[in-house]
């Protein structure tokens, strides 16, 4: 008997389905490296790496273009159905979401200058351990995606909790700089501005791997409660 999927399942077809996620890989190193040099270049006060950081967007548009094509081009010409045509729908989701990591990495390098420009402040050293944190979650999100693994996906749910309360207390501790320190007011808004794209990166690889449900499981859990109910609003980025 021809199961629902059989249509679909062509070596051509396979081929083009692996392309596509080794597509989605590569752009997510881009973006990766592009977030990493845009945290560095602020710990260690390097505007060329911040400038290359803004210049290297174009590249990344690019592969979103590329790959939205591939896989509408999958879609015309294959029509998948079940765990196939999730996968591909999936792909188009998680480009859309690490391009707007890579604009996120660019919005930090511009906070960067105009944190230098307005003078640094001691504060600056909470933000590097946020971006461990958002760095590790989009990379086991992409994992979870490439290897099909609930549970990385899983994983990756549960330390966005914990980044948002980083977020928190180093909001909490430039709150307090600015209301003893009025100079070193616009210094602490560029460093809450910084941390605003950390946290947002955080949501694009929570969104990455609640996508790994979708296509595993065929499971919409972007409005379900996993855990406690104060976890709810770290799954809805």
């Amino acid at each position: 008997m021809t199961t629902p999927s059989t249509a679909s399942i062509t070596p051509h077809f396979l081929e083009d389905l692996a392309a596509l996620k080794q597509e989605l890989a590569r752009e997510g190193e881009v973006v990766a490296a592009r977030l990493s040099s845009a945290i560095k270049g602020l710990v260690d006060h390097d505007l060329d790496m911040l400038d290359e950081v803004a210049i290297g967007e174009a590249e990344v548009n690019a592969m979103q273009i590329a790959i939205d094509d591939r896989a509408f081009k999958l879609l015309a010409l294959h029509q998948p159905v079940a765990i196939d045509l999730r996968m591909i729908v999936a792909a188009i989701k998680i480009n859309a979401d690490l391009e707007r990591i890579g604009d996120l990495a660019v919005n930090i390098a511009e906070s960067a200058r105009r944190y230098f420009a307005s003078g640094t402040v001691a504060q600056q050293q909470l933000l590097p351990r946020m971006s461990e944190i958002a760095e590790a979650m989009l990379a086991d999100a992409l994992k979870a995606f490439i290897t099909n693994s609930l549970g990385t996906a899983q994983a990756v749910l549960e330390r966005d909790d914990t980044l948002d309360s980083l977020r928190d207390q180093v909001n909490r501790r430039l709150v307090d700089l600015m209301r003893h320190t009025p100079d070193a007011l616009s210094s602490a808004l560029e460093l809450m501005l910084i941390g605003r794209h950390l946290e947002r990166t955080g949501d694009h690889a929570t969104n990455i791997a609640e996508d790994v449900f979708f296509v595993v499981a065929g499971e919409d859990i972007r409005h379900q409660m996993l855990g406690t109910p104060e976890a709810k609003s770290g799954l809805n980025g």
